[in-house]
């Protein structure tokens, strides 16, 4: 493309990869903010993280529509990956309601009402986009709904982001049966059970933000994972109207709906469910619009703003080295109006399936440990298998996912060996000695090697007259 980017600020960091916010400037001289997405370095050489950061990207590549984070470039270096996504000057919807529940409040439910019936347009396209190349269905389940994917920005617009874990008949990376991703308190009761998951299953995430929304609670969240799991897996729903006094049964109804356990009872198409959440606004008067929103991811802003001015900065040589790196990117989109990838050398060739590495052998004995963390996680669910077994693996085997995608948590990866350490800190001393050296000669070199006359002898002191 041509365009040359600067990284201004360090926005996140999840288990994949970190997102800035940055500038890209073009060729004449045109700018404007991007948000710039970089798989993590300990990740690039694990070629099915690489397949699936590859497979947000081709997939993001078809996506265009007001409610979903628009893809403008993709990049590669030698180091590493790099996703150029619209940049959304807000916060997520993870933000804006622990802002509300830090101090005991709940988000309206007109204002929760519209936040998913925004979402709602973005799914339903998404579930029925198609191919541009060949006009098929692309058949695309987000699969990761949840309040971080939910970006509003301070002009009130929701956008759906993040398709790193969609399923679609154009990914290269495969699931291996049984394997379950997407964070475990939003995930559908089928994908808990590590069945096939369809375009409802979405619907079934909506359903939980919007329960959580209204109630301020959590709906599935156990003391562990598997307990989680076991939850979702249950889907018992508690009751809206105990939980909130103003609830409708017709609402309660709709999110019910959402929230069945069999997917062929709820709502069969984002579409639908959308309408019956815009009947119920319309149906009772409520006026919901952009600027309601506005005013409280403002003030979300403002309360990250004061938090971040008093934390100490960190990061800058880190910051300095990836902007080195990006000065080095190399672009993989064709210069076309066709969604295409290039390979890894820098050509220019269509996204072909078929020339990456069949993932269906690999193994799907993934399993780690609870961190109390809702990024996205991948656990295998074997049925036949006591729970205890579920969740431990061989060490010999392969690391667990939690130490790969978390290596600042777990020191697995880019952990200095102790000899290396030991060298470093040998060499300190010795400089430090040196240098302690070096001052004491030239403070006291006259007295060592005496004065600099020329002479070999030293002149002899005058002699003191007695009066």
């Amino acid at each position: 493309m041509g365009d040359r980017y600067t990284i201004t600020e360090r926005l996140d960091q999840g288990g994949m990869a970190e997102v800035f916010r940055g500038v890209a400037e073009s060729l004449q001289g045109f700018k404007k903010n991007v948000a710039i997405k970089r798989i993590l370095p300990s990740l690039t050489k694990n070629e099915k993280f690489v397949s699936m950061f590859l497979d947000e990207a081709k997939l993001s590549l078809y996506l265009q529509h007001a409610n979903i984070v628009q893809v403008f470039d993709i990049g590669v270096t030698d180091e590493s990956y790099f996703l150029v996504m619209e940049f959304v000057n807000g916060c997520n919807l993870k933000s804006l309601l622990e802002r509300l529940k830090a101090r005991n409040k709940r988000m309206e439910m007109a204002h929760a009402i519209y936040v998913m019936l925004e979402c709602c347009k973005a799914l339903n396209y998404a579930h029925n986009v198609e191919s541009p190349e060949t006009g098929e269905p692309l058949l695309i389940v987000h699969r990761d709904i949840s309040p971080p994917n939910i970006l509003l920005s301070k002009m009130g617009e929701i956008k759906l982001v993040d398709f790193g874990l969609a399923k679609a008949n154009s990914q290269i990376e495969s699931t291996d049966p049984g394997v379950v991703k997407g964070k475990f308190s939003y995930l559908s009761p089928e994908a808990a059970s590590g069945l096939d998951v369809d375009h409802r299953a979405d619907i079934f995430a909506v359903g939980i933000i919007l329960w959580e929304m209204f109630t301020g609670r959590r709906l599935f969240y156990g003391d562990t994972d598997y307990q989680t799991v076991e939850l979702v897996r249950q889907a018992r729903i508690p009751s809206l109207q105990a939980l909130h006094p103003q609830m409708e049964p017709e609402l309660e109804g709709i999110v019910r709906k959402a929230l069945a356990r069999d997917p062929d009872d709820r709502y069969q198409h984002a579409a639908d469910l959308g309408d019956a959440l815009a009947q119920f606004l319309f149906s009772r008067r409520m006026k919901v619009t952009a600027r309601d929103l506005a005013s409280l991811v403002r003030d979300t802003m403002s309360d990250q703003a004061r938090r971040k001015s008093m934390e100490p900065q960190q990061g800058n040589l880190i910051d300095q080295l990836i902007q080195h790196e990006m000065g080095k990117i190399t672009s993989l989109l064709e210069g076309d109006d066709s969604p295409a990838l290039a390979d890894g050398t820098g050509g220019a060739t269509s996204l072909d399936p078929k020339a990456f590495i069949d993932t269906s052998a690999w193994t799907d004995d993934f399993g780690f440990e609870d961190d109390g963390d809702d990024g996205a996680q991948e656990v295998a669910v074997v049925h036949s298998r006591p729970a205890s077994e579920q969740t431990s693996t061989r060490d010999d085997e392969i690391e667990s996912l939690q130490q790969m995608l978390e290596p600042d948590k777990t020191g697995v990866h880019g952990k200095a060996p102790e000899s290396s350490k030991g060298v470093v800190i040998a060499l300190v001393i010795a400089i430090i000695l040196a240098g302690a050296i070096g001052i004491g000669l030239l403070m006291f070199k006259d007295k060592i090697f005496g004065s600099n006359d020329g002479t070999d002898n030293p002149t002899p002191p005058a002699p003191t007259r007695i009066v």
